[in-house]
């Protein structure tokens, strides 16, 4: 076994002596064993695949139809005067 030497800031050191007293080992040990288990433990490549679905919407039509469904929202806001309806009119109007 070698001998290493780190520096670590203080408040991580005494959270360091902590954990390691709580566990009933040295800060040696401690140190070593987060060593070897982040050696041992196997880092999974990023499955790229997960992002080709971002945003599907299943059998949605919204893309192909949204330019229809947009001036629908739109012309349910006005009245026959072409104004825009109120909130309280068009929350009567959605009963």
């Amino acid at each position: 076994m070698s001998r290493t030497q780190i520096a670590l800031k203080s408040e991580t050191e005494r959270r360091a002596r902590e954990r390691a007293a709580d566990l009933g080992i040295s800060l040696a040990e401690y140190v070593r064993g987060l060593v070897r288990h982040d050696l041992e433990t196997p880092t999974a490549a990023a499955d790229i695949s997960c992002l080709f679905n971002l945003g599907k919407s299943g059998d949605s039509d919204i893309a192909a139809n949204k330019d229809a469904m947009l001036a629908e929202a739109f012309e349910a806001d006005f009245d026959r005067s072409g104004k825009l309806a109120t909130s309280s009119e068009i929350a009567a109007n959605a009963c």
